[in-house]
């Protein structure tokens, strides 16, 4: 059965202005337990930023995270797929470029997101990949240690 990539993304992605800082994607981040968001000026996509880029390019290099914006850590003009995409294409151009998450644009104007959990989903609802998608977000109390 042919499935398209409109089929299977979540149409509801998570946004941040490219201003926004890296505090603010982060809390955004927190609050959706979710480990990215697409940066997006005036429904156009700027950027991905994810909890790795904030966490590796910002962080670990000292940068204040309350002073740099998203645009400046986010990996800009990610690769991303049409709503008219195959999945089975998407699936390819997610492998080529290693990539775990791809933007969805329509007209120049982003519609959604499409990830590995979408995918595990929709190919494999019995899946590891698919259960841990479904799961609701570890929420870590500060007083719990991690691990």
């Amino acid at each position: 059965m042919t499935r398209f990539v409109r089929e299977v993304m979540t149409a509801a992605a998570t946004t941040v202005r490219p201003d926004a800082t890296l505090v603010e994607a982060a809390q955004l981040m927190r609050a959706q337990g979710i480990g990215d968001v697409l940066v997006a000026r005036d429904g156009r996509l700027v950027g991905l930023l994810t909890d790795r880029d904030i966490v590796l390019r910002a962080v670990a290099d000292g940068v204040d995270p309350l002073g740099v914006s998203c645009r400046s850590m986010c990996t800009p003009t990610p690769v991303a797929a049409g709503p008219d995409t195959l999945v089975d294409d998407a699936v390819r151009l997610m492998r080529s470029h290693a990539v775990r998450r791809l933007p969805v644009v329509e007209n120049g104007r982003l519609v959604g997101v499409v990830t590995l959990g979408d995918l595990a989903r929709d190919r494999d609802s019995d899946s590891a990949l698919a259960d841990i998608s479904r799961a609701a977000p570890d929420r870590l109390r500060r007083d719990e240690p991690a691990g």
